[in-house]
Order: C-alpha cells, then structure tokens, then sequence
C-alpha cells in the first residue's frame, strides 16, 4: 500500500508539471523535486508510524503469533553493547523477522541515561527509534518498555514521592517521541518491580508492596494518555510484583479502569528445568512432571485474567541450555520438547510468548540465547523450528 501511495502522488506531481498550474505558468522542475520529495517524506513516516485501528486489545493480541527479545541490548547498563552483544543492525532484525517472528521486545534502560533534569539525551531516543523502525518496517509487534530500573524505581508508598517525577517525566518522553505511531507499537511501563533484596522480591513482595505497584501502574498509564495522540488508545501493558505468577501477587493486582490494558506476566517454568539452580530438585529431561508445572501455570493465568477477559502476554520465557550431570551433551533436545508443549498450552489460552534471548549460548549460567547476531543463523535450528511452527 505504502508503494501505491508513492506512485499516486507522483504521477500527480507529473500532471500538474505537464499540464500548467495556475496562473498558466509552468512549473519548474525545482518545485516539482521539491513536492515529490516532500511527499515521499510524508509517505515514509506514515509507513513507519502505522495506523491506529478501532479493534480491541483483545483483537490486537490474537493477531500476534510469536516472540523474541532484543535481550542484555539497549537495557544493558552501560550502553548497547556493553554486555558483549553487537551492535544491532538493520539485517539482524530483517533476519528475526524474516524467519518468522512477529513480535520483538526492546527492553530499555532509561533511567541511568537521563540527566539532572530528568531529561533523555537525544542521542539515546534516536538510536532506539532507529531500531523501533527496523521492527515497525517489517511489519513486526514492538514493545518498548522501561527496564533494569530498580536501582530507583521502588514499589514501596513510603518511596513512591522520592522518584515519581523522574518516572513521569520518563515516560512523557517516550510517549511524546513515539505518539504518532499506530498499534504495533506496544508500551510496557515496569519489569519486574521489586525491592531488591526485600521481603518475598521474587513471589510477590508485601502487601504495602503491591499496594505501590498499583499506584505505579495506574501513574503509567495516566502519563501516556495525556501526551494525546495515538497514545490515547495506545495498548500499555502493566504487570505484577516481580512480573511474578503467584496467587499472592496475582489476587491484588488492580488493572487500571482503561480499554486499552494487557498484563505482562514472565514464566520460566518450572524454575528447576528451564534454570540451572545445581540443587537437588533441579530437571535435565522434559517429562510428566515438568508438563503438569506448565499446565498448573496457564490454568493460573486463566483463573486470573482470560476467564475474565483481560488479555496476557508472556513477555519473557525460555529455558537455558545446560549440559546434563557430568557430561558434555547438552539437553537442547529436551528443550525443544518443552517448547513444544508450552507454546501449544499458551496458544489454547490465546496467549502470545516472547522468548528471553540475552545473547549468550556458549558462556555463564544463563545461556537463553538462540541467535548468533554476528553470524546471522540460530544456535539450535530445531528448537526455532518448533517454536515457529507451534506459533504460526
């Protein structure tokens, strides 16, 4: 369409340049350059920016099919590669995209970026945009959120006065910058708020806790709507305590009063298989077991939200690759095993799920990565395969 709209307008700059304006003058071709230039601009952003539908966000979630996170990239502390990952390219995300993913994550640290006035350098917004604009270009789902800011965003309501002018002032930034853009652009205000090292940080923190996410989560959502624009019907997705399933986080999450909500959930389940914990109760091989984790999982999140139609994405997922006990085989296998049965329990939920990719495969305890970035090719091409061929 983008093409057609281009041609439209160019052969109508070349009739008026052949057919005379008003006045009976002729047109020079400088002003004919000029109208053609200016409206390939035009076409351009428009391209980029996307249009705004008037569908649901229940309707916005079934159309996404699968997911991957640009991870340990632009949330890296430090810069976009100071965590070993390169430089991300417009052919890396061409390939991601090209090999059948729809969906993309940009986690995005902001706060260690911003000065004194709480102010977003220029330079850091334009490069992330650049890499919106790979994903928006390819026809992709984009969610930009705000990520590795625990160092000064606290769930806590004796704190919340301490920081919250920064994090509205972060997030009328990022709103205003990306306003015109339609609904593939997704915002997603919190990751995994927490209190470090506090109470039950990774099973739903304290009461009082929760009690400030909510506070959190509606501040974001206000934040956006006022910056207008596309923003007004824009998807946000907020989350629990520590993006936790846990009934004990769950039951106190309030979603805000607005049509356009998604809750971000994040699922490593179970813990023992798709984490390497070296305890006792830790799991090598898919089974039963590991089968009836997952299961209880989504049957949590449908209690919760979809019975009640309230949309879920899981925005981080995956299982790293480790080798089993003494030896040097790696359980990839059982991973494409567990990848199978877990993306086909979420698609009978109507939940899209985005795999957790920090780039690392050969090295550290953490080894989510599936995309060489320098070489272009995945690391375990059948565990690809399944989760393409489950999603599609």
């Amino acid at each position: 369409m983008r093409h057609s709209k281009y041609m439209i307008s160019l052969l109508l700059s070349v009739t008026v340049l052949l057919c005379g304006c008003g006045g009976g003058g002729t047109p020079s071709s400088t002003v004919m350059t000029s109208a053609v230039t200016e409206t390939a601009e035009n076409t351009t952003d428009t391209a980029k920016k996307g249009e705004m539908r008037d569908i649901t966000v229940q309707e916005l979630v079934a159309e996404m099919g699968t997911g991957w996170n640009l991870g340990n990239t632009f949330d890296a502390l430090g810069g976009e590669t100071a965590w070993g990952n390169p430089y991300t390219t417009k052919e890396m995300i061409d390939f991601v995209a090209g090999e059948g993913f729809d969906v993309i994550r940009i986690p995005t640290t902001w706060g260690e970026k911003m000065d004194e006035s709480d102010k977003i350098p220029d330079e850091w917004m334009d490069r992330v945009q650049e890499v919106v604009d790979y994903a928006i270009d390819n026809g992709m789902y984009v969610i930009l959120n705000s990520h590795h800011e625990t160092s000064w965003i606290k769930p806590a309501t004796d704190q919340l006065d301490s920081f919250m002018p920064k994090f509205e002032a972060m997030w009328t930034q990022i709103a205003e910058n990306f306003r015109d853009y339609g609904d593939h652009l997704l915002f997603e205000g919190l990751n995994e708020p927490r209190i470090e090292g506090g109470k039950g940080e990774w099973t739903g923190g304290t009461k009082d806790g929760r009690a400030a996410l909510n506070i959190l989560n509606r501040t974001f959502v206000d934040t956006v709507r006022a910056t207008g624009g596309n923003n007004e019907k824009r998807a946000l997705l907020i989350t629990t305590f520590a993006a936790a399933v846990a009934d004990t986080t769950l039951k106190d999450l309030e979603i805000p009063d607005d049509d356009h909500i998604i809750v971000s959930l994040h699922a490593y389940t179970p813990y023992g298989f798709t984490y390497h914990p070296r305890t006792d109760w830790e799991s090598y091989r898919f089974d039963e077991q590991v089968g009836a984790n997952v299961d209880s999982l989504f049957d949590t999140i449908d209690n919760y939200f979809i019975s009640k139609n309230i949309p879920v994405i899981i925005t981080e997922y995956g299982s790293v690759s480790k080798n089993f006990p003494d030896s040097d085989e790696r359980n990839d296998a059982e991973i494409v095993k567990w990848v199978n049965y877990y993306l086909n329990r979420a698609e009978k939920s109507g939940i899209p799920c985005i795999w957790w990719d920090n780039g690392s495969y050969y090295s550290g305890d953490e080894k989510f990565g599936i995309l060489d970035r320098r070489k272009l090719q995945w690391y375990v091409p059948d565990l690809v395969k399944e989760i393409i061929s489950v999603c599609k």
